[in-house]
């Protein structure tokens, strides 16, 4: 892989933060707003910025940059498949547990729901990512779907994938600062109290933790390898001897080495953009 230790640093700043954004939103409603419950107080409502934060931000996020670790290269492409989808699936199950949570407060303290630009794009973005997931499973993940049609497809999920992330962050902030401007009276949100000072910090961090996930994304050189350069490496993560698995690869005869590519050269044409385009896939 091309910058190798710039990849792993970027990865341990990525989830460091994602994994202190959770950290700052079980701080702000346990040290601020009355903890967690399901009774239809405060606490109910609580579970809405815990679960985003968690689930719709940083999961999500993982199962984006899944595909881009390099030591899960040596892994089938179907498992990863699989961990794609497990990642996005416990991510949207959360975001829709955090949806219910704020409807049952709403709806406990008489508060209309769907009024706020912050509502209407937070479902929005629940519902392009339920599509999202089904499209990834009945196109991507089973094997029913035609090659040609995933080709078509995938660059469609890589850059709705993605959208639908950004908008999450973007909906995440209008949330934190709606909810600060309504709760913060005295003092008030513009006096910056330490709660202020607090989910700001937060804010910031889920915008570092954003930028980081897309940044690493769109990188082609950090891509996983085509379907070839991945067996070679399971090849040689199977034999202790890896290096001399490989030199022995090297050293082969010539014309083995002609009748293998002879032999693969029309299915690989075949498949090359959609396993080019495989590698990339961020559901």
């Amino acid at each position: 892989m091309e910058d190798y230790g710039r990849f792993l640093a970027l990865l341990a700043s990525t989830l460091l933060v994602g994994f202190v954004s959770v950290i700052l939103s079980l701080v702000w409603v346990f040290h601020y707003r009355e903890g967690l419950s399901w009774d239809g107080s405060q606490g109910e409502f609580n579970w809405h910025p815990v679960l985003v934060i968690t689930g719709f931000v940083f999961i999500q996020g993982i199962a984006i940059i899944v595909y881009r670790l390099p030591w899960t290269w040596k892994c089938s492409k179907l498992l990863m498949k699989f961990i794609h989808a497990g990642l996005n699936t416990i991510a949207m199950i959360l975001a829709i547990v955090s949806m219910v949570a704020v409807f049952e407060f709403h709806n406990a303290k008489n508060i209309p729901n769907m009024y706020s630009l912050h509502s209407w794009i937070g479902l929005t973005a629940v519902i392009f990512y339920s599509l999202q997931l089904l499209l990834g499973f009945a196109v991507f993940l089973l094997p029913f779907a035609p090659v040609h049609l995933r080709v078509v497809l995938m660059p469609i999920h890589i850059y709705s994938g993605l959208t639908i992330f950004a908008t999450v962050i973007a909906t995440a902030l209008m949330g934190i600062t709606e909810k600060l401007i309504f709760s913060l009276k005295n003092p008030a949100y513009s006096a910056s109290p330490p709660e202020a000072t607090l989910v700001n910090c937060l804010g910031l961090l889920l915008v570092i933790f954003g930028s980081l996930v897309l940044w690493m994304a769109s990188r082609p050189h950090w891509k996983r390898p085509p379907a070839e350069n991945a067996k070679i490496l399971r090849l040689n993560a199977a034999t202790p001897e890896g290096t001399q698995v490989e030199s022995t690869m090297t050293n082969s005869s010539n014309a083995d080495k002609s009748d293998l590519r002879i032999n693969t050269e029309a299915a690989r044409k075949q498949n090359i953009n959609f396993d080019e385009a495989g590698q990339r896939s961020t559901m």
